[in-house]
């Protein structure tokens, strides 16, 4: 065919060149201008009733030429069109399955399959499930996923787009041609499409072409597996089935263990910033899988837990403004690098928790921002839909598809990579509609109120589904006093397993910054959090946040000369791990770090080579050690009759003591704090019986950094009733210093 008979180079007397294969001018246009919503009617194999012929048609713009080949080895020429590539044939009979042999521009012949002779693959039911905001396996659905249909391997994509005219898939296989691929439009706003040829390895994109004031973009997947490393933002299609997991004993443990009753000290890690290779960057998963799991197992932490992971974009955000929610970022390996290191730290027996986000996103033009050329994840009024202090946006926790996006993406996480726990980031902002907002600059709920009732809907529902996978468990930062953080949503609750004690954290770093001169008049700040301690199921954190923005390191907050600065640290240290909650420390806390959290360096260790920094971390060795060998330390934290003061009055002498108990009461220990630089001998305090109590724990040790005052390996009870108690142990108090003591059975 000539060119000027072409569709796009003129039609002969008004007659469409494409009439003869039953298919309008109209439709090869859009197919060619790359806006045809509707691709499959136009492309594949089409039967032709006027004529009872079948006919195939391909958009094929990197072919010269090319023909439709048969199993039987037969051939039918394709005829050109349109000048962009638009071909089409008539078969001498019913199609059965057939490729194209194309030869290219350069002279290079190549045999694909047709995309356009497949099938829809995605059920109904799921659709279904999808509208109605319950597929909480969407990952399996929606998304990159290599596949064999028919004996042709290729991948299958989706992605909801629900006011898009047209989407279409560019990537590695198509050389990123935007036409190429449309996608096929599905009931619930759900696009499809299988690629042949598309495999593992290869970058994509979805071109998002919305029915709304012209709008178009390249976007990544928000289901995808993978992405490439920053800058870079296109997904990569993974197969999540490559890692071959050996942790099978953790996980069936982790499946009958209650975590409120175990113990569980946690090392917060940035991985970005936690060690760097001798150039200077970070290591990847696979040398943190041995570095970092064995610098956890001899410090004797129960668990690490990782600030986000997910893929995002801008590395100053540490992770908290995600992009690739199913994605764990490229930065440090692929997903089997990640699957790998997780593996490592459960066959070491280690827990891994993840920091979660499913408050906000960013703005990214390649993320969920805007998806569809409307407000699709986001609210669109700013004043439900955009944190103005992070410069982000906010999910509308009221729509279905937005639910089920964050609820299966928890299940992935916990299902896919064995996650073990989830660590919600900033609740608080979440739960209030008018949080860090001016008023003007908020809507009530449809009863006047302040709290985000889908929000909140939204957390129980996470939280139940999360609580079906066998072991994991979910944590909140919250901050306020939103009532039943952490009881269950059957008992009215928000469904999480812990909550962070933000209370504690600021009271006991406000009490710990004063000159101990002054801790008398602010000798309320140690003893109040034991009014709520039992009101939820706390976790006492000593977080990222607490040591950056110009607050300080943790010896930084500390007063004093620097022995005095280290005293300080152990004792506030040694009471963190007496009172009740399970514990969680930053990286670098343990070592006595001067300076604040830096995110691009990493942590000074060389500082180890000082006694007094090793001396610290030997400490915080040795109350991890205490701490896990000691069911009174864990066992009973959130009810009363895990904790009894013995004394909490002695303010002149900024002293306290208290009993930690086990669920069988008599397996108890006696904690005595002296927030003080004066050593005081003789201290009497009141306990439960006769005998010998043995002093398992000094932080004043010279082995920690101390000056070694102490009571020589424990003290012997005697008859005298005090603190309402029938007997008492006098004992020397060191110098800013916990001791803690132990009643020996016979």
């Amino acid at each position: 065919m000539n060119d000027e008979k072409m569709i796009g180079g003129g039609v002969v007397g008004g007659t469409s060149a494409a009439a003869p294969f039953g298919v309008t001018a109209a439709s090869v246009e859009a197919v060619a201008g790359g806006y045809c919503s509707d691709p499959f009617a136009v492309l594949g194999p089409h039967k032709i009733a006027a004529r009872d012929a079948w006919t195939v048609r391909a958009f094929l713009p990197q072919a010269e030429s090319a023909e439709v080949v048969f199993p039987n080895g037969n051939h039918v020429p394709l005829e050109r069109l349109h000048k962009e590539g638009f071909f089409a044939a008539i078969l001498p009979g019913t199609p059965a399955a057939y490729q194209f042999r194309v030869k290219d521009w350069h002279g290079v012949t190549t045999t694909l399959d047709d995309t356009y002779r497949f099938g829809a693959i995605i059920t109904s039911f799921d659709l279904h499930l999808h509208s109605e905001g319950k597929l909480y396996e969407s990952w399996n659905t929606m998304g990159a996923h290599c596949m064999t249909i028919d004996g042709v391997a290729g991948v299958r994509f989706a992605v909801w787009a629900p006011n898009a005219e047209t989407v279409s898939v560019a990537g590695d296989f198509n050389s990123w041609d935007t036409r190429r691929h449309p996608m096929r439009w599905r009931d619930a706003g759900v696009w499809e499409v299988f690629i042949p040829g598309a495999t593992a390895g290869h970058s994509y994109k979805y071109l998002v072409r919305s029915r709304h004031q012209g709008y178009q973009q390249l976007k990544s997947d928000p289901f995808g597996f993978a992405s490439e490393k920053p800058p870079k933002s296109a997904s990569i299609v993974y197969d999540l089935d490559t890692h071959r997991w050996g942790d099978a004993e953790w996980m069936e443990s982790r499946g009958r263990r209650d975590w409120l009753k175990a113990p569980i000290t946690v090392y917060e890690v940035h991985l970005e910033s936690w060690r760097r290779g001798p150039g200077g960057e970070p290591l990847t998963y696979r040398e943190m899988a041995t570095a970092l799991v064995e610098y956890v197992t001899s410090m004797g932490y129960t668990h690490i837990e990782l600030m986000p992971v997910q893929e995002h974009p801008f590395s100053g955000s540490w992770g908290y403004q995600v992009t690739g929610y199913f994605a764990p970022t490229s930065r440090f390996g692929d997903p089997g690098d990640f699957m790998y290191f997780v593996d490592a730290c459960h066959q070491a027996g280690i827990g891994v928790i993840m920091d979660w986000v499913p408050a906000h996103f960013p703005k990214d033009a390649h993320g969920l921002a805007y998806f569809d050329g409307t407000a699709l994840y986001e609210h669109a009024d700013p004043r439900q839909g955009e944190h103005r202090d992070w410069g982000t946006l906010i999910f509308n926790f009221g729509r279905n598809e937005v639910r089920e996006f964050l609820v299966a993406n928890a299940l992935f996480w916990l299902k896919r990579y064995h996650i073990d726990g989830l660590r919600v980031d900033a609740v608080a902002s979440m739960l209030y509609l008018d949080y860090s907002r001016k008023e003007g600059e908020w809507m009530p709920n449809r009863f006047g109120g302040r709290e985000n009732l889908e929000a909140i809907e939204f957390l129980k529902r996470f939280n139940e589904q999360a609580h079906t996978v066998p072991g994991a468990f979910t944590i909140a930062e919250e901050s306020t006093s939103f009532p039943g953080v952490s009881r269950p949503v059957y008992a009215g609750g928000l469904g999480f397993t812990m909550k962070w004690n933000m209370g504690w954290m600021h009271d006991m770093l406000h009490y710990f910054s004063e000159d101990p001169v002054h801790r008398k008049y602010h000798h309320n700040h140690i003893t109040f959090s034991m009014l709520y301690a039992f009101t939820e199921n706390f976790l006492l954190p000593i977080s990222h946040d607490e040591v950056v923005y110009g607050k300080g390191s943790l010896i930084g907050k500390m007063p004093g000369d620097q022995w005095q600065k280290f005293a300080n640290a152990r004792a506030f240290l040694g009471y963190m791990f007496a009172h009740p909650g399970k514990k969680l420390l930053f990286m670098g806390c343990d070592i006595g770090t001067y300076d604040e959290w830096d995110s691009n360096s990493s942590v000074p260790w060389d500082l180890l080579k000082f006694p007094i920094h090793d001396g610290l971390r030997a400490y915080v060795r040795e109350l991890n050690r205490l701490y896990r060998a000691e069911p009174a330390l864990y066992q009973v934290d959130s009810h009363h009759s895990g904790f009894e003061w013995i004394d909490f009055s002695d303010v002149d002498q900024s002293s306290i003591s208290f009993m930690r108990r086990a669920e069988d009461a008599a397996d108890c220990i006696v904690f005595a704090c002296n927030f003080t630089p004066v050593p005081r001998p003789g201290y009497a305090i009141g306990v439960p019986a006769g005998g010998y109590y043995r002093e398992i724990l000094n932080s004043d040790s010279s082995n920690f950094g101390g000056s070694n005052c102490g009571n020589a390996g424990g003290v012997m009870a005697v008859d005298e009733p005090r603190h309402g108690r029938p007997c008492t142990i006098l004992v020397t108090l060191p110098p800013l210093a916990v001791v803690a003591f132990k009643l020996e059975r016979g």
